[in-house]
């Protein structure tokens, strides 16, 4: 991973208006003190609040910084004002290089062109001139697969179809800043394992900034997290940490118990959670398999269950999800056992730190957590380039 900073934001503040009328005044206002040199920007006016309030953090080349929080904590503002979409009030943001973003779905598409005439204005709006469009227009339409209806207007396509070729777009000349928000939200199964390919292929020369409600997703593709909170930064750091905290704010794992193995049950009915991985010495692409025992009061219903592996930097390099790959898992009244497969793991020799959690059917409500409890050895050489799903 490289140590040039990509983004740079210092003590960024955003503050709106709730009342249109007022936001109208205070526009005009804030337009005469620029040019008299009054500044009352840190200052908050009747009906303002503030969307981000003091904001500032670093972004590496080949890192993946997930944005979570709320609604309405701030996490599409922070992505708009990163873009130059809207100017913050107060602070500083540095951006080295070409930023490609997908913020709004749909955005940069006009309903009444087609998708052909879509790839060209959107690109204009990434900055992309048409001689480098040009170039890759084929690969974009492969990518996005649309070529059935590259000739038909945007407003026939569907949120999914929309998403698949503004994505397409703002990652066909490999920015070095990617700006994502949502984006895998109306995607298909195999929409989003494609774009968890194409994220892994621009890491070496891009840093990404993700935002998603989906913890699973923030699991499979970040290395570093940021919790939003009221537009202040509550959290910034270990993804494990940060999602943990997160699902706090929610008041959804307020009460927990820790047992003798460090693992976090959240729901009371659970008794003697135990895992193993089987086995837990390999070489290199062979299978492992998670095993599970656990004693429940009750049925439960399992709606996710999120594994990864990180190695010795806490960097991801494996991941697995039940609702991606098809899977569906569920609790019954007393001894349960079972076993998930990880399929085979193509990575190099060495230790990997192995992470599971496993959520309600509302997919919200932590059932247990058990992070950096396991240990997985690998012999061998190979080198992946990418990020593993695992879970054939």
């Amino acid at each position: 991973m490289s140590n040039e900073v990509l983004v740079k934001v210092e003590n960024v503040s955003k503050k709106f208006c709730r009342d249109l009328k007022k936001s109208l005044w205070y526009g005009v206002s804030d337009i005469a003190c620029e040019f008299t040199g009054l500044n009352n920007k840190r200052d908050l006016r009747p009906k303002e609040f503030w969307a981000l309030n003091d904001i500032s953090f670093e972004l590496k080349r080949g890192e993946v910084l997930g944005l979570i929080g709320k609604n309405g904590a701030g996490k599409t503002t922070l992505l708009r004002v990163l873009n130059n979409l809207i100017k913050p009030d107060t602070g500083r943001i540095t951006m080295r290089g070409r930023v490609g973003a997908l913020i709004a779905l749909g955005a940069g598409f006009n309903p009444i062109l087609t998708g052909r005439e879509n790839v060209y204005v959107n690109a204009a709006v990434l900055g992309i001139n048409k001689k480098e469009i040009d170039a890759k227009f084929d690969e974009i339409v492969d990518s996005a697969e649309l070529w059935d209806f590259i000739d038909s207007p945007v407003q026939s396509y569907s949120s999914g179809m929309q998403v698949r070729l503004g994505f397409a777009v703002a990652t066909a000349l490999k920015p070095d800043i990617l700006l994502l928000d949502e984006v895998l939200a109306v995607g298909d199964v195999e929409f989003r394992t494609k774009c968890y390919h194409r994220i892994g292929e621009i890491l070496s020369t891009s840093s990404v900034i993700f935002v998603t409600h989906a913890m699973d997703q923030i699991g499979r593709l970040c290395n570093t997290i940021m919790l939003l909170d009221d537009g202040k930064i509550k959290y910034y750091g270990d993804v494990n940490i940060g999602v943990n905290k997160y699902m706090s704010s929610c008041n959804v794992i307020d009460d927990y118990a820790v047992d003798e193995n460090n693992y976090k049950i959240f729901d009371k009915r659970i008794k003697n959670f135990k895992i193993n991985l089987v086995p837990n010495l390999i070489q290199t692409g062979e299978a492992v398999n998670v095993d599970i025992k656990l004693l429940s009061t009750d049925d439960i219903d399992v709606g996710l269950v999120v594994c990864n592996f990180t190695n010795d930097t806490r960097l991801l390099v494996a991941a697995y999800d039940s609702n991606s790959r098809g899977h569906n898992y569920s609790i019954k009244k007393g001894e349960n056992h079972f076993s998930i497969d990880l399929g085979n793991l193509p990575l190099s020799g060495g230790d990997y730190i192995f992470n599971i959690a496993m959520f309600d059917d509302s997919k919200k409500v932590s059932l247990i957590h058990a992070y950096e409890n396991l240990i997985l050895k690998i012999k061998g050489r190979f080198i992946t380039t990418s990020i593993i799903e695992m879970g054939g």
